[in-house]
């Protein structure tokens, strides 16, 4: 869905959710709050960090045959790696968690939507938040100038 709504975006796999996964797959693998477990999932995270990620899937596969989390978790970065390459997109100055957007979204939005006495309906919040997101990233102006064009069209 990203590359048909957003072609040529660059896509990365939010570091903190894939490391969750290896954290899952090794509290199956070695059981909950086993130093084993911790130990293994550091080394994983060491992997994922530093773009070692044929150590990281062949650390996987050791466990893939006797545990589902494991398999799961082997495809889910088989599929995902491309967008994984972590030191690339640091590198690039790009950020590779969502903390930092998910916090600008509950400063954006929970801001402007959950005032004392708002009551919203789907289609007014999200036009709201639309004009709010174009205010903030400074591109109010080309927006109005971008729908009124649209409505000229339409009318012509």
């Amino acid at each position: 869905m990203a590359g048909e709504l957003f072609p040529g975006a660059v896509e990365v796999v939010d570091l903190f959710h894939a490391k969750e996964h290896l954290g899952i797959v090794a509290t199956a693998i070695y059981g909950a709050g086993s130093d084993l477990g911790r130990q293994w999932a550091r080394e994983r995270h060491a992997e994922l960090d530093e773009g070692r990620l044929d150590d990281l899937l062949a650390a996987l596969r050791v466990h893939a045959g006797t545990s589902d989390e494991a398999r799961r978790c082997l495809g889910y970065v088989e599929t995902n790696r491309g967008r994984m390459r972590y030191p690339e997109f640091r590198a690039q100055g790009l950020c590779v968690s969502s903390g930092v957007v998910e916090a600008g979204c509950k400063v954006v939005v929970g801001t402007r939507l959950k005032r004392a006495g708002m009551h919203w309906t789907l289609a007014g919040a999200d036009a709201i938040i639309a004009l709010r997101c174009c205010q903030l990233s400074g591109r109010f102006d080309a927006f109005w100038e971008r729908r009124s064009r649209a409505a000229r069209a339409a009318a012509a």
